[in-house]
């Protein structure tokens, strides 16, 4: 499953300062690569049966009372996948994160197993949001993304059920050469089914989806602006994955509204000051590596040998990735470099370097103003 609580996006609250070389906001653990979908863009090239080396139960709670050694305020927990519901502990492993105090999410597959009392069961071990996805507006569309047909309509009625039982909802959504020209009918059914947040995630092509266009830099900057009008109008948050670019877009229009910097901060806009991969994001597999995102597959230790809190404060993969003095090319001399900071997992995966550039973006450094633009300081 994809991606859950899209990082960059336009309306929402703004937490309390956090400081994101000491506590990630967002956790997201991969309880399980197994799911019954071939989607074909799968980061994790995820397959029917699990893994025999996967967290046992009992190393799953480990973990999970580990997790609560970032301090009091508990980071948002993302349960996802593969498919969390492939795993026959996944509710024992849901209740005792639920009792750790974590604010919990799920990210299942929109197959058979999530039905009505699944959901149900959802809301009663207190988690507080699903994420489902489509990747196209029409049953022929959607599931020739997700290899299994009638993926589209389960999910749909997977999506009024989830309202039905209480549970918010998020749906994501793929931007990719193929589904480019579909994202206005994807936002018209999104737009009917009561949702929280719709996610728009910019292709990184790794796992299965190194076969996938993504589209153009120039293309990237018109969907953000879209993106950004549709904010004006949508009943809903508007956010993006692995695009923090979008952030850039959305702040600069604000400005040139006139819209006050105090009102653009209360905005998911402002919330976080640069959330990015491994600063205030951190990513468990579901063999107990830790990344500092999903997409981005540089491992920095393992739950099983190492402390997890320490890994993410302390592991060399992580600190350097959070250090933007340390950014090469276009992303190292940009203004917004501190609120946006580019895709590292997609810097990655196209040049081997996390700290390269991101050549999703189309902007030259400089067109703004030379000083630099971070939300935090003014």
């Amino acid at each position: 499953m994809g991606p859950h609580n899209g990082e960059h996006g336009v309306s929402g609250r703004r937490p309390s300062r956090l400081v994101y070389s000491e506590a990630p906001i967002l956790i997201y653990w991969e309880t399980t690569r197994a799911c019954d979908l071939a989607c074909r863009h799968c980061r994790a090239e995820a397959h029917a049966e699990r893994d025999p080396n996967e967290l046992t139960t009992s190393e799953g709670k480990a973990l999970l009372e580990k997790l609560r050694g970032f301090g009091k305020r508990a980071p948002h927990l993302v349960l996802t996948g593969g498919d969390p519901l492939k795993r026959p502990d996944f509710f024992t492993l849901l209740e005792h994160s639920s009792k750790l105090g974590f604010r919990l999410s799920v990210a299942p597959s929109g197959t058979d197993a999530l039905t009505q009392e699944v959901l149900r069961r959802f809301k009663n071990c207190g988690v507080e949001s699903i994420s489902l996805s489509f990747d196209g507006s029409t049953p022929e569309r959607h599931d020739g993304f997700r290899g299994v047909p009638g993926c589209f309509v389960r999910t749909v009625e997977a999506a009024r059920a989830a309202r039905a039982e209480g549970l918010d909802l998020q749906i994501n959504s793929l931007v990719t050469m193929q589904t480019r020209e579909d994202l206005p009918e994807i936002y018209r059914l999104v737009s009917g089914l009561d949702v929280m947040r719709w996610s728009l995630f910019f292709l990184i092509q790794v796992g299965r989806g190194q076969g996938i266009r993504e589209i153009t830099p120039e293309e990237v900057e018109s969907v953000h602006n879209w993106l950004y009008d549709l904010s004006k109008e949508a009943s809903f948050a508007i956010a993006t994955t692995e695009a923090p670019h979008f952030r850039r877009v959305a702040l600069t229009r604000m400005r040139a509204e006139g819209i006050p910097l105090a009102k653009i901060r209360e905005t998911s806009v402002g919330r976080g000051f640069g959330i990015r991969d491994g600063n205030g994001i951190m990513f468990i597999s579901h063999t107990g590596e830790v990344y500092p995102a999903g997409f981005l597959p540089l491992v920095a230790g393992n739950v099983r040998s190492a402390d997890v809190v320490e890994i993410y404060r302390e592991s060399p993969v992580f600190k350097r990735i959070r250090d933007t003095a340390q950014f090469g090319g276009r992303c190292g001399r940009c203004e917004f470099r501190e609120t946006c900071g580019g895709s590292r997992a997609r810097a990655y995966a196209a040049y081997g370097d996390p700290l390269a550039e991101d050549p999703a973006c189309g902007y030259q450094p400089g067109e703004y103003g030379l000083q630099l633009v971070n939300l935090a300081d003014e």
